[in-house]
């Protein structure tokens, strides 16, 4: 059992330390490797295709902050047409590896708890895939520092068809999947409040059951 830091409310930095020392999402002894929801094509370029057209929308290139980065397959596509880019994850050595193999001007990593420590400022936000891992509680105190941001981009691996939101779990390498639910932050308990949501991508696949979704929500 994992026990809990005293510093940390909740087991989730020591969980998913293990998922990256025991290779629970696969990869190899040299390397860190964040899963295929980080580099199956079927799933990384509708979704690499579409926050890049947004990101070009802009006259001038915007601020991201990528909120759990992990391996950094996916940022790295993205630096580019942004004005600066701020990558963060809670895993220390991760973080580490991410600073010596990318070493672009624009990007800056740091290793922070999400839900406890205070976030970076910027002006768009994405969170892909990370939410799902994550106990309500640990949610819920994300959710209060999103509105800082005036664009939030957010993936979800959510059930295909109805399905009941936001039950609750305990953080790790496991989602809502198996209780036939997912993360669906406008609804209770979390009530994010948004005044535009677009969806702007979702990808069916039998491997992974369910969809990921991807939306863009305009906070202010």
């Amino acid at each position: 059992m994992i026990k809990k830091s005293k510093k940390t409310p909740w087991p989730t930095k020591k969980a998913m330390e293990q998922v990256y020392d025991l290779k629970l999402w696969g990869g190899t002894a040299n390397n860190f490797y964040s899963g295929d929801g980080s580099h199956a094509l079927e799933i990384t370029m509708p979704y690499i295709k579409e926050v890049t057209s947004f990101l070009k929308s802009f006259k001038a290139p915007i601020s991201v902050c990528d909120l759990g980065c992990g391996d950094f397959n996916i940022g790295k596509q993205l630096i580019k047409f942004t004005k600066e880019y701020t990558a963060v994850d809670i895993v220390t050595d991760l973080i580490a590896y991410n600073k010596k193999q990318f070493k672009e001007e624009k990007v800056s990593f740091l290793c922070k708890d999400l839900a406890t420590d205070t976030l970076p400022k910027a002006d768009c936000a994405l969170i892909r895939q990370v939410l799902q891992h994550l106990s309500n509680k640990e949610i819920q105190s994300i959710v209060t520092k999103l509105y800082q941001y005036k664009y939030v981009i957010l993936t979800e691996h959510i059930p295909d068809g109805n399905f009941k939101p936001n039950l609750d779990i305990i953080s790790g390498q496991g989602i809502r999947l198996k209780k036939q639910s997912g993360v669906n932050l406008l609804l209770p308990p979390f009530n994010f409040k948004v005044k535009e949501a677009k969806q702007l991508s979702v990808v069916s696949s039998k491997k992974h059951k369910g969809i990921i979704i991807t939306y863009l929500y305009k906070v202010f």
